[in-house]
């Protein structure tokens, strides 16, 4: 398959568990995500931070829900760790060959691979990587409020 550009919505943040997540949505542009698709990881999505561990960095980070052109859907958790450092969580849905039950892409399971993103999902690291910087460790009071709403811009995502 060659390569394309995906779509890529910033529905605005969420509170999940204490912890403030920018959300971004990276779908196919003829073909939003689906209403089940989106419900389903958000359901998720406490239980795929549970372990995360306070260690006194601001409870903060992002999620990409990222719905495949085949079956698939993956959700992403990245929370800043250690005053600099991301850790990250994911979880798959309607992807056998990442041992997903079913091809249903509402199915979410936690993936226990270490992966950190795909072509499309990187973009948005990279951006979060600068408002982290700008907004959190360069002034003399770190803005949580400003971070949170530092988005990279909606519009095609992949190259």
């Amino acid at each position: 398959m060659a390569f394309r550009d995906k779509e890529l919505r910033t529905p605005g943040p969420v509170l999940i568990g204490g912890r403030h997540l920018k959300r971004y949505h990276i779908d196919q542009p003829e073909r939003p995500i689906e209403p089940d698709v989106e419900k389903a990881a958000y359901d998720l999505l406490p239980d795929l931070l549970a372990d995360v561990v306070d260690d006194g960095t601001p409870a903060a980070g992002w999620v990409v829900l990222h719905r495949g052109a085949d079956s698939g859907a993956y959700l992403l958790a990245y929370t800043w760790v250690w005053d600099n450092a991301v850790e990250v969580r994911v979880a798959a849905a309607g992807q056998p060959a990442l041992d997903c039950p079913d091809d249903d892409p509402a199915h979410f399971v936690h993936l226990r691979r270490p992966a950190v993103g795909c072509v499309w999902e990187l973009a948005v690291l990279e951006h979060e990587r600068a408002a982290w910087v700008q907004h959190m460790l360069l002034p003399g009071s770190p803005n949580l409020t400003d971070y949170l709403r530092d988005t990279r811009a909606e519009g095609p995502v992949g190259r």
